[in-house]
């Protein structure tokens, strides 16, 4: 596995909040910007989340984006995207790297220090770490970390390890999280909320970062 080239602003999907399309939330972030998007589905059906992905895909194909899915290795496979993001809860990483091969991303979202720690010894290509801040993206979102925990998930997985922080960042608050260590933002609410301001809050997310 080569070393994998985080951008600073990573935007996760959200139809709900957005009222869009994943594919056209796509189109806006990729409009304003960003080069990897997630697609996060947390309500529709298996099948309705492989056609929204497999959309998503083939307009993220025409404009140089690269797409992550959310939770399910095999929508990954069944869409063509580039690669998946695991929760604590979902595939093993090591049996998704088995699934996937050594060409897709795998990214792991950790909690604690210990599971960072952890998360940095097995095959993904980033540790995800948070909720950073409060959010209200998640239904039952784990115990806000903050930027010192950060700090210490920084120390404790070491420089090569690339490390996504998410949870509640704002454009206000996205430049101190990355000199607390993290090598990329995720974001879902400042980005998609609402739908009609994607492009324009895109672009002045990078303008930030």
């Amino acid at each position: 596995m080569k070393r994998l080239t985080l951008p600073k602003l990573y935007p996760l999907t959200d139809a709900r909040l957005s009222g869009l399309a994943h594919a056209e939330q796509v189109r806006r972030l990729a409009a304003g910007g960003a080069r990897l998007i997630q697609l996060r589905e947390k309500h529709a059906t298996p099948r309705e989340f492989c056609a929204a992905a497999a959309e998503a895909v083939a307009v993220a194909r025409e404009l140089g984006v690269r797409i992550i899915v959310n939770d399910r290795a095999d929508i990954v496979l069944a869409a063509g995207a580039s690669g998946v993001h695991l929760g604590q809860d979902d595939l093993d990483p090591s049996a998704a790297r088995r699934l996937l091969g050594d060409d897709l991303i795998i990214g792991y979202s950790t909690h604690t220090l210990e599971q960072a720690r952890a998360a940095a010894r097995l095959p993904v290509d980033y540790v995800a770490f948070g909720p950073i801040f409060p959010t209200r993206t998640k239904e039952n979102p784990d115990p806000t970390v903050g930027l010192e925990e950060l700090r210490r998930v920084r120390e404790v997985i070491g420089p090569a390890t690339p490390l996504v922080a998410i949870g509640g960042i704002t454009r206000e608050t996205a430049r101190a999280v990355l000199d607390a260590g993290a090598d990329s933002v995720a974001v879902v609410g400042a980005l998609v909320a609402g739908g009609e301001e994607i492009e324009r809050r895109t672009r002045e997310f990078l303008a930030v970062l």
